[in-house]
């Protein structure tokens, strides 16, 4: 993921104390990732040195909603211990004055010693000025540690600043015989509980979800978070349909006042797409790709973006799966592998483990239960430069 054309590499080993300490503000940001708005869930922790075991005397995390920022509640719990001290910042601090002061002066007024960051913001209101206002005041500034790691967990808000399109995430689950459902079957259960919980979970640190209509007429499904606890983080649900062929009575429909719901289309202005909207729905108008009667995907993303969507899971079917491949459009890949055969009805999965782009690469695998559920994100250029 690009970090902003002014970020400066790393050019020598982190130390094993800013390694721990960068890994635990990282953990830290993850607590409200999903949950800050169009702002990108931040962490920051301030440690103090005072000659025995450095000890952290300060946390923070971009607020629900996206304000205030990170570095200003860590520094309000750290108080008068934060000069003097390092902050550890897993995003470039803020160097602009938007609804409230930059981050960076506000580092400069507690009198932190020493600044560590992660990853470069490409904001060009920031990308290296938020570092440069650190070290003209005398701060030292240390960049890039843990950068790969905190990239990761800033994907979206990254993707929608440099890509001007949210991070697309596509989950499929697979049977055993590469299949991902049955002809005419309805919904046919390819994976176990444990599985299943971490794809509610993975919902839950999500904007949007989004299927297409022949998912929803064939499988009916809800898409919402079930894990107890985080019901109301269900994202918006979005339903790619060009000519609105979707059921009024499908479970996205009626449950559109409890759970926001979407309708991707081409048809906007008939009586159908009204009654979508009397069921409480929203209607997004899309372009169409020239000379067909398909909705253009990088249009419909940049719209997206543009509403300060970040974080797109896609649960696709074959058809919407290879569009989104062989658009290049997705970022991150899941695959679910579970250990049932479907058979000879089955419906092709659109890409398997044995059949990946080449820009992808391997970065995540677990078992849960019987399932195996493995990741894959796309290799990235590394643009980064030795200024700032």
């Amino acid at each position: 993921m690009p970090t902003g054309r002014r970020w400066a590499r790393m050019t020598e080993r982190p130390s094993e104390t800013d390694l721990r300490f960068m890994a635990a503000a990282i953990r830290y940001a993850e607590r409200h990732s999903g949950r800050t708005g169009t702002n990108p869930s931040v962490g920051t922790v301030i440690v103090r040195d005072d000659g025995e075991e450095p000890r952290i005397v300060g946390r923070g995390v971009t607020a629900l909603g996206g304000r205030p920022h990170a570095e200003p509640v860590a520094l309000a719990e750290a108080g008068e211990l934060a000069r003097g001290a390092t902050a550890y910042v897993t995003l470039e601090p803020c160097a602009h004055h938007g609804r409230t002061p930059p981050c960076a002066e506000a580092l400069i007024r507690a009198g932190v010693a020493r600044v560590v960051v992660a990853a470069g913001d490409p904001d060009s209101r920031v990308d290296g000025k938020g570092a440069a206002m650190l070290r003209a005041s005398g701060i030292e500034v240390t960049s890039g540690v843990m950068a790969q790691e905190a990239r990761r967990s800033l994907a979206g808000y990254l993707s929608r600043v440099t890509k001007k399109r949210p991070e697309v995430t596509m989950k499929i689950a697979v049977s055993a015989d590469g299949m991902i459902g049955r002809i005419g079957g309805g919904q046919v259960a390819i994976t176990g509980p444990a599985a299943n919980a971490q794809t509610h979970l993975l919902r839950a640190r999500t904007d949007a979800i989004m299927i297409g209509a022949a998912t929803l007429i064939e499988d009916d499904p809800i898409l919402t978070c079930r894990l107890a606890g985080l019901e109301k983080r269900s994202p918006l649900r979005i339903v790619l349909d060009g000519a609105l062929l979707s059921p009024l009575n499908s479970r996205i429909v009626r449950s559109a006042r409890e759970v926001p719901a979407a309708f991707a289309t081409l048809e906007v202005d008939d009586v159908e797409a009204d009654a979508f909207r009397l069921a409480g729905c929203e209607i997004i108008a899309c372009e169409a790709e020239p000379g067909t009667t398909r909705i253009a995907l990088p249009e419909l993303l940049e719209d997206l973006a543009a509403r300060g969507i970040s974080m797109l899971l896609v649960e696709a079917g074959a058809k919407l799966g290879r569009a989104f491949l062989e658009q290049d459009l997705v970022d991150r890949l899941i695959l679910i592998e579970g250990q049932g055969v479907i058979g000879a009805d089955g419906v092709a999965a659109p890409v398997s483990s044995d059949h990946l782009p080449e820009s992808f690469a391997p970065t995540r695998e677990y078992l849960l239960g019987a399932d195996r559920w493995r990741e894959w994100e796309r290799r990235e250029p590394d643009v980064s430069t030795d200024e700032g």
